[in-house]
């Protein structure tokens, strides 16, 4: 890091918009979470396939990219993983059998894919949460996005988005094996009980470990920052990282 980036790591990033912010969580929700489980359980109650009902609830998050595109002038990643994911579960309920059995491995199915998207995107440019932390870690506005993105050229953070990303998939990947594991050892009735605790506790879990990880991630590259300021403007050689 060169003298000269040391203004732009310690500004910090811009004052958040607060209407901004909450606008841009309703229509995350709305829009990703809300509309999708509304739709799927109205047109089931109706009758309507599980594969007919959660394509027709993948409408909701191609709607929350057009509005984000309209809005911000560029595409939604989050609503975009949302759509991949609902269109992977509709493919996983189209897929072999259909006994309650069989329903509770595909449930392990689409975790696992999760867990090897999380994996995959280690090879891209970006991995996945890099997108993720954009998305929950500003106010979507023009002036916080770009204050995100130029974090990436920092060596620190990139490492920090690849491990985040690494822990994400290498978490899901045991867990979708492990309720594979399970699907078959116990009862369909305990796996009843047993499963959404392993999805939700795995859930709160990561989210746990990414907020610490990431708040002491964070402190540690002010310090170094706070470090190498000083040491410039005593003159002084800084000490290597």
């Amino acid at each position: 890091m060169s003298a000269q980036e040391i203004p732009a790591a310690q500004s910090g990033p811009p004052a958040r918009s607060g209407a901004a912010a909450a606008i841009g969580w309703i229509l995350t929700i709305g829009f990703n979470v809300v509309a999708p489980v509304l739709t799927y359980n109205m047109l089931t109650d109706r009758g309507w396939s599980e594969f007919a009902a959660l394509l027709v609830s993948g409408a909701w998050p191609v709607v929350d990219s057009i509005v984000h595109l309209a809005w911000r002038r560029k595409v939604d990643e989050f609503a975009v993983v949302t759509l991949v994911f609902l269109v992977i579960t509709a493919l996983v309920t189209l897929i072999g059998a259909h006994s309650a059995r069989a329903l509770l491995i595909k449930d392990s199915g689409v975790t696992g894919l999760f867990g090897a998207l999380c994996v995959a995107t280690l090879f891209a440019p970006r991995p996945l949460m890099f997108y993720f932390g954009r998305k929950f870690g500003t106010d979507g506005t023009k002036e916080g996005v770009a204050y995100f993105n130029g974090l990436w050229r920092y060596p620190d953070f990139r490492a920090a988005m690849r491990r985040m990303t690494t822990v994400w998939g290498a978490a899901y990947l045991a867990e979708a094996s492990l309720r594979v594991v399970l699907a078959y050892l116990l009862s369909v009735d305990t796996m009843v009980v047993v499963s959404p605790v392993l999805i939700y506790g795995v859930l709160v879990s990561l989210i746990f470990w990414t907020v610490r990880f990431s708040k002491r991630t964070q402190a540690e590259g002010q310090a170094r920052a706070a470090a190498l300021a000083a040491a410039s403007g005593s003159g002084a050689a800084p000490a290597p990282a």
